[in-house]
C-alpha cells in the first residue's frame, strides 16, 4: 500500500485534491486531533449542562424549537441522517467520493465542529480501504448542505445502504465487516456535522476542473495541430500582440503555442510566398479564446482550493460556550464556479469542432474531402465532425447557468438555495463530451498531417502523432470509426496527449 498523503487541514494542496481523486489515500497532520478533542469537549460540556443548543439537543431546520430529551440524542442523530438518505440517481464516480470522504475528514478535523475523533478515523478508515459508500448523485440543492448525498455516505459508515468494496457493491454492514471497521454510532451532533457541508458540490467541481484541465492541454495540442496541418500562420502568436492586450492567459496560450509548433518543417515550407492572408478565427484566435479559459481555469482552481479546505457545516463549535449558527454550508461559490467551468467547456468544443470543420472542407483546407483517400467511394471524416457538432451543441444545451435558479425547500426556512451540486454535476459529462471532440480533431488533424508528409510537424507535437498511431491507425479506407474515436477521447482524459506535448496546465495554475 502507497504512503498515504499527509494534509494539512485547512492547507491541502489543489494537487492533493487531484491526487486522492486518482486513488490516493490520506492521513492528517497531528495538530488535527488536539482540535479535533478540544471541540467535542465543548459539546459534551453542553449536554452535561443541557443547554439548549441548536443541532445538539433540539430539532433541525424549522424544527429547531424543539427541544429533544437527554435520552433520545443518540436517535435524533441516527433519525436525521435515515430520514435524510432520499437521494436518487446514478451513483457518484468513485473518484468523486473519495473526495468527499477526505475532504470532510479534513473538514471535521479542523476542530469547528465538535464531533469525536472516531468519526473522524471511519471516514479515513472507509478511504484507505477503498469502501466507497455508494452515493445517489441527485437530490441536493447546495444549500444547507449536500443533505441528501452526505446522509449516503453517513448511513454507509453506519452499516446502512450499500459500498462499493475495492469495485464490489455490497450491503454496507458486510463491507464494514470485511474490513474490520465497526458500525458508526453517532453522537450529539454528529450526524448534523456530517450532512452538513458543500463537500459534494465541491468534489464534483474539482472532479470537473481536473477533467477540464486535461481536456484544455489537448485542445491547446489539438489547435497547434490543426494549425499545422491546415497551413495556417504562428505568426498571430507573436507575443508583442499579446503584450499590447494583457491578459495573462492570452500571453500564455500564445507562447505555449509557439512553443508546440517551434522546428516543424510544415510550417517552413510555406513562410514565404504564401497566399493567404490571414487564417480563420478557430486558428488565428486560438490566444484570445483558450486564454480566457485558462483564466477562467485559474480563477475557478482559487475558489474551489479555498473552499476544498473550508468548514461549511453548521452550527460551528467557536470556542467555550460557543456553538453559532451560521451559512457556510451555501455553496455559491462552487456555483459560480461551476458555472464558468461549463462555460468553459463549451467553448473548448465550440472552438475544436469549428477547426475540424476547416480540416474537412477541401476548399479551406487544400486537402481531399472529408481527407478521405478516393473521396465518394469513402467518406473519411464526414460524420465524425457531425459528432464533434452533436456534441458541441449538447454542452451548450447544459450549460446554462445553475446559479442563477433557486427554490424554497423545508417550509420556506431554506429560501435561497445555490443548485451548486448539479451545477457541478453536470461537469464531468461536459468535460467527455470535450474530450470527444478534441479526439476528433486529433484523429483528423493527424490525418492531415499524413498528406504532408514526408514533412514533419514540429519536436514537440510528432510526439503526440506517435502516441495517436500508438493506438490509431492512418484511415486509407472507411472502417469501424467508433473504437477509434474511444481511444482517443480516452488518451485526452487520461491526460496522456498534454504529457506527450510537455504541457501540464494544472500544476501551473495550481501553484
Amino acid at each position: 500500500m502507497s504512503t498515504p498523503l499527509l494534509l494539512d487541514p485547512g492547507h491541502a494542496a489543489l494537487t492533493q485534491w487531484r491526487d486522492v481523486i486518482d486513488g490516493a489515500s490520506i492521513a492528517l497532520s497531528e495538530t488535527s486531533a488536539d482540535a479535533i478533542r478540544a471541540a467535542q469537549a465543548i459539546v459534551d460540556d453542553i449536554v452535561a449542562a443541557g443547554t439548549v443548543t441548536y443541532g445538539v439537543n433540539t430539532g433541525f431546520g424549522k424544527l429547531a424549537s424543539v427541544r429533544i430529551a437527554d435520552g433520545d440524542l443518540a436517535t435524533l442523530q441516527r433519525n436525521l441522517i435515515l430520514s435524510h438518505a432520499v437521494g436518487t440517481g446514478p451513483a457518484l464516480p468513485d473518484g468523486v467520493v473519495r473526495l468527499i470522504l477526505a475532504m470532510k475528514a479534513a473538514s471535521l478535523a479542523r476542530g469547528a465542529s465538535g464531533v469525536r475523533p472516531v468519526v473522524v478515523e471511519a471516514l479515513l478508515g472507509a478511504l484507505t480501504a477503498d469502501a466507497l459508500p455508494v452515493v445517489p448523485a441527485k437530490g441536493s440543492v447546495g444549500a444547507s448542505g449536500d443533505l441528501a448525498p452526505l446522509a449516503h455516505l453517513t448511513a454507509a459508515l453506519m452499516g446502512v445502504g450499500e459500498i462499493r468494496l475495492k469495485g464490489e457493491v455490497m450491503p454496507a454492514a458486510d463491507a464494514l465487516a470485511r474490513i474490520g471497521q465497526a458500525p458508526l454510532a453517532l453522537g450529539p451532533k454528529e450526524g448534523l456535522a456530517l450532512i452538513n457541508g458543500t463537500q459534494v458540490s465541491t468534489a464534483l467541481a474539482l472532479a470537473g476542473l481536473t477533467a477540464m484541465a486535461r481536456v484544455f492541454d489537448s485542445a491547446l495540442v489539438a489547435g497547434a495541430l490543426s494549425v499545422d496541418a491546415l497551413k495556417g500562420s504562428d505568426t498571430p502568436f507573436d507575443p508583442r500582440i499579446q503584450q499590447l492586450r494583457g491578459q495573462p492567459g492570452q500571453i500564455r496560450v500564445a507562447a505555449l503555442l509557439l512553443e508546440l509548433i517551434a522546428g516543424s518543417e510544415i510550417r517552413d515550407s510555406h513562410r514565404f510566398g504564401d497566399s493567404k492572408v490571414q487564417d480563420p478565427y478557430s486558428l488565428r484566435c486560438q490566444p484570445q479564446v483558450m486564454g480566457a479559459v485558462r483564466d477562467l481555469l485559474a480563477n475557478a482552481a482559487t475558489t474551489l482550493t479555498i473552499e476544498a479546505n473550508a468548514v461549511t457545516d453548521n452550527p460551528l463549535v467557536l470556542g467555550p460556550g460557543e456553538v453559532v449558527s451560521g451559512g457556510n454550508f451555501h455553496a455559491e461559490p462552487v456555483a459560480f464556479a461551476a458555472d464558468m467551468l461549463a462555460m468553459g467547456l463549451c467553448e473548448i468544443g465550440n472552438l475544436s469542432e469549428r477547426r475540424i470543420a476547416l480540416l474537412v472542407d477541401p476548399v479551406m483546407s487544400g486537402l481531399p474531402p472529408f481527407l478521405a483517400r478516393d473521396a465518394g467511394l469513402n467518406s473519411g471524416f464526414m460524420i465524425a465532425q457531425v459528432t464533434a457538432a452533436a456534441l458541441a451543441s449538447e454542452n451548450k444545451q447544459k450549460a446554462y447557468p445553475a446559479s442563477v435558479d433557486t427554490i424554497p425547500t423545508s417550509a420556506n426556512q431554506e429560501d435561497h438555495v445555490s443548485m451548486a451540486t448539479h451545477g457541478a454535476y453536470r461537469l464531468l459529462d461536459m468535460a467527455a463530451n470535450a474530450a470527444s471532440i478534441i479526439g476528433v480533431e486529433l484523429m483528423a488533424a493527424a490525418e492531415a498531417i499524413e498528406h504532408h508528409r514526408p514533412m514533419t510537424t514540429s519536436p514537440r507535437l510528432e510526439p503526440v502523432l506517435a502516441l495517436l498511431r500508438g493506438k490509431i491507425a492512418p484511415l486509407t479506407e472507411d472502417r469501424y470509426l467508433a473504437p477509434d474515436l474511444a481511444a482517443a477521447t480516452e488518451l485526452v482524459l487520461s491526460g496522456a496527449v498534454g504529457r506527450a506535448a510537455g504541457l501540464d496546465s494544472f500544476a501551473e495554475f495550481s501553484a
